[in-house]
């Protein structure tokens, strides 16, 4: 687990995740938020430059507009406030053996989730082939680490796939041997279609990455260009780093039939008090808090006090938002087109309505918008009175 900053004190709320029973609550069904996408709207690269992907406004009770993220400055107003993600992705896709048996079958393993300093959360394939007590031995033949042979020892098996790998190394050489050996997590809807490559190392990272920890990206963040943030700052929008861990649950469709059945992978993230106090301060002044990505939003939501205000936040949150939930702190959402019955379409719907993000989805399917991590963009605007 990350260290904690001394002026940061632990959440309050330890399970962020809304249950049944609480007025902010909504069960639903699954297949509310099912939609057909065409194939050829998956996005397999990004555009370039960055800030030329298209972005559809979607405003309450106004026709969506089709613009691009390079008007993003247009769209926010002096004093508004936007708030980025800045996990760093790292190179948590592992392939190598298991060994010390006759056979020595090959194992993929992804790693999701950091437990401490040698062991790791991962989800492997085959998982059948493995057992508590097996040796993984990661990296091809011809490419090890400079340490050497990094491997791994099964310490618990999970039902859907997911192991506990306890590692031979620890801490920065553990780290290490992982950028070395790893490849870009790719979504598996990009991963299906093509290998992942030198070209993923960059166009998967944000220009904001800064804390490693994160398997997958915080996909609105990957829109931002140096030309980008320098026009918000001329229209006097003010820009604040926080920090969510992305983990692979995040982007999963969800197999439930009803939402109160899903249940969300906790994530580790971080707001300092400095981050917290001029967000709020800034609010107070009539600023807009804007969030670029759902992991941001999460996060801050997470944090967010009864009136609204944020509190230094450091610990896990699994908040699952579906239609129903009362947003405290977040006013703009920036985000990515996102799959059919996955949590994402979900807190879209929650944040300005279950038939107005159909409606906005129908329209870019036709407009053909590219979705999904290297896709297209949307700008939302709260709406209070959503259904």
């Amino acid at each position: 687990m990350p260290g904690l900053d001394p002026g940061i004190h632990l959440s309050e709320r330890m399970d962020c995740r809304v249950e049944p029973g609480n007025d902010l609550f909504g069960n639903m069904r699954t297949d509310l938020f099912d939609f057909d996408l065409p194939a050829n709207n998956i996005a397999l690269r990004p555009v370039s430059p960055r800030d030329s992907a298209r972005m559809l406004v979607v405003r309450p009770g106004a026709p969506v507009e089709d613009r691009v993220v390079r008007d993003l400055p247009d769209l926010l107003a002096p004093g508004d406030q936007l708030v980025v993600n800045d996990t760093r992705v790292i190179a948590a896709q592992l392939s190598g053996r298991r060994i010390g048996r006759e056979t020595e079958p090959k194992i993929d393993a992804t790693l999701i989730k950091r437990l401490d300093g040698s062991r790791w959360q991962a989800l492997v394939r085959p998982a059948k082939k493995l057992s508590e007590g097996d040796v993984v031995r990661f990296g091809h033949d011809g490419r090890v680490c400079l340490l050497g042979h990094l491997d791994a020892t099964v310490e618990a098996k999970g039902e859907a796939g997911e192991v506990t790998l306890a590692f031979t190394f620890h801490g920065p050489t553990l780290d290490q041997a992982i950028a070395e050996l790893g490849a870009t997590p790719l979504p598996p809807y990009i991963a299906s279609k093509r290998a992942p490559d030198a070209q993923d190392a960059d166009d998967y990272q944000t220009m904001f990455a800064a804390h490693e920890g994160a398997v997958a990206a915080p996909t609105a963040g990957l829109h931002f260009t140096p030309a980008l943030k320098a026009a918000l700052a001329a229209r006097s929008v003010g820009l604040h780093r926080i920090t969510l861990h992305v983990g692979a649950g995040t982007f999963l469709p969800v197999k439930a039939d009803d939402t109160a059945e899903h249940k969300m992978h906790a994530e580790w993230g971080t707001i300092s008090r400095q981050t917290a106090d001029a967000l709020n301060a800034a609010r107070a002044k009539g600023g807009r808090v804007v969030a670029v990505g759902t992991t941001s939003l999460r996060l801050l939501e997470s944090a967010a006090r009864e009136d609204g205000t944020i509190a230094p936040f450091a610990d896990e949150t699994s908040i699952f938002i579906t239609p129903g939930y009362r947003f405290r702190a977040v006013d703009v959402l920036m985000t990515n087109f996102h799959l059919p019955r996955s949590t994402l379409f979900m807190l879209v719907s929650a944040f300005s309505g279950l038939e107005t993000m159909q409606a906005a989805y129908r329209h870019a399917i036709a407009g053909g918008y590219r979705f999904y991590s290297y896709g297209d963009a949307s700008l939302l605007f709260r709406n209070d009175a959503r259904q």
